[in-house]
């Protein structure tokens, strides 16, 4: 846990707490994450019943932007990427144990296709606009890593929208002229110039910083830190 400056302007509108999150809807850490979030939000509202809770905000870092649009094979992708099957069986089923505590049984074997995920995260930045980030972001991680869905796959991803919330009309839009391409590749790599090199990265009402799934009391223990510290200044 540590204190930042330079997310500061991440939210200039209004007081309410807000918690950012950068991840990648194929990152297996982001989903645990998330529940452990949810977890901390759940602790921190039975210790302060009054309280308003605080708004989370999903912001995009593509772990893989140089795979092609189609993106590729599952196995070929995590052969390279550990230097070999074996490898990767290994490291996976670490990810899988820490899932399972987490509340989420892993699929990795029905997944596929490695995917491009910057159609994903158009989707998630459209559904700021609906208040329906964290139920098209819900979607997504649990297509990809409980059902095997091809997120590199335009229906797929506009199906998996709707069901979190996101009206298909406006997702059909967003993906068919790609209005907001621009943004997710700016705000990735703004985040990478802010110094984020992995996720899931929290920010917690721009004062504390905190990278990695956390287990729950620490992020809670975050949010309750935020709420008692004195604003931080803004840092350009």
């Amino acid at each position: 846990m540590r204190s930042t400056g330079k997310l500061a302007t991440l939210n200039p509108y209004g007081s309410e707490m807000q918690i950012d999150i950068f991840s990648d809807v194929v990152c297996p850490w982001c989903f645990i994450g998330k529940r452990h979030l949810e977890s901390a939000l759940a602790l921190y509202g039975a210790q302060h019943p009054d309280a308003v809770l605080p708004k989370v905000v999903w912001h995009p870092f593509q772990l893989n932007p140089q795979l092609p649009v189609e993106g590729m094979p599952r196995g070929d992708y995590t052969s390279a990427k550990f230097g070999g099957a074996e490898r990767a069986r290994e490291i996976y089923a670490r990810v899988a144990q820490a899932g399972t505590k987490a509340g989420i049984e892993f699929r990795f074997d029905d997944i596929r296709v490695q995917p491009n995920t910057v159609d994903a995260h158009q989707l998630i930045l459209l559904a700021g606009a609906f208040d329906a980030q964290d139920g098209v972001a819900e979607s997504l991680f649990t297509g990809y890593f409980l059902e095997g869905c091809d997120l590199s796959q335009r229906q797929t991803l506009l199906d998996l929208a709707e069901r979190g919330g996101l009206p298909r009309a406006e997702s059909e839009n967003c993906l068919e002229t790609g209005q907001l391409r621009q943004k997710v590749e700016q705000q990735d790599q703004r985040a990478r110039e802010m110094g984020i090199e992995g996720v899931p990265f929290f920010v917690f009402d721009q004062k504390l910083a905190a990278s990695g799934a956390q287990p729950p009391q620490v992020l809670a223990n975050a949010i309750e830190q935020a709420v008692s510290t004195a604003p931080a200044e803004t840092q350009v």
